[in-house]
């Protein structure tokens, strides 16, 4: 299921004893733009800590009741490793993290999550995930951060990231939503990660290999647009590119 990201902040935190918090933001790398954490506010509950719950702790997303179910106690995760909140996600602290919630750690192997596309659930392949890999470093990077970066297109400046769109079952970003009203009044695009040439995080800018003319003509994005597999697939149809879910 896709979500975009503005659409989750907000949404309840329900544990397995009871709630949690609200969803704040989401930190993705800046390698497979997967979702990493999600980041709660706890109100009054845990205060002067950064909350962080990996999508391996979630279970489900309820758009009609808007919450998100989360596969711990308040226990587990009160006694979780501790991260200040004015505090970067350092590579220890995650070492920590996932160790103490016995997860295997996605920064070792080469695809999304360690040697999989998707989150594997079952434990009993979770060690020979984690066997075979070489650990890769990465940045987290905080959707609430990154919105308002420019997309640079190649022939000039064609707008900024307004939202993300999320998929649910391997947490991974599929779409940034463009806003471009500067250009042309009103229209939003979509365009994919997989699709951007490289970031500038100093600059807050994002490159895409694309002329502005064909980012122009895709199917536009509205807020009564329903994110279909027939409107995705006219989207790659556009940029002659193929679709993330044929593999």
């Amino acid at each position: 299921m896709l979500s975009k990201v503005k659409t989750l902040n907000g949404y309840k935190l329900d544990s397995l004893d009871g709630e949690i918090g609200r969803v704040k933001e989401f930190f993705f790398d800046d390698r497979h733009w997967a979702i990493r954490y999600l980041v709660a506010d706890t109100g009054n509950w845990l205060t002067g800590r950064k909350v962080l719950i990996s999508p391996y702790a979630l279970k489900s997303v309820t758009k009609s009741k808007k919450h998100l179910t989360v596969d711990l106690t308040k226990k587990q995760i009160e006694n979780s490793p501790s991260l200040d909140s004015n505090k970067p996600v350092s590579r220890r602290f995650e070492e920590d993290y996932f160790g103490y919630y016995g997860w295997p750690t996605y920064w070792s192997g080469s695809s999304v999550w360690g040697n999989s596309t998707y989150l594997e659930r079952d434990r009993t392949k979770w060690e020979e995930s984690t066997q075979t890999a070489k650990a890769w470093d990465c940045h987290l990077r905080s959707t609430h951060e990154v919105t308002g970066y420019h997309l640079q297109a190649l022939d000039g400046e064609i707008g900024h990231v307004e939202d993300f769109v999320l998929e649910d079952e391997s947490w991974t970003i599929r779409y940034l939503l463009v806003g471009t009203k500067n250009w042309w009044p009103g229209k939003k695009v979509l365009v994919s990660p997989q699709w951007i040439e490289r970031v500038s995080w100093n600059e807050s800018k994002v490159f895409i290999n694309l002329s502005r003319e064909t980012i122009k003509e895709s199917p536009e994005y509205t807020e009564e647009s329903l994110l279909t597999r027939d409107y995705e697939i006219g989207l790659h149809r556009h940029y002659n590119r193929k679709g993330y879910w044929i593999d």
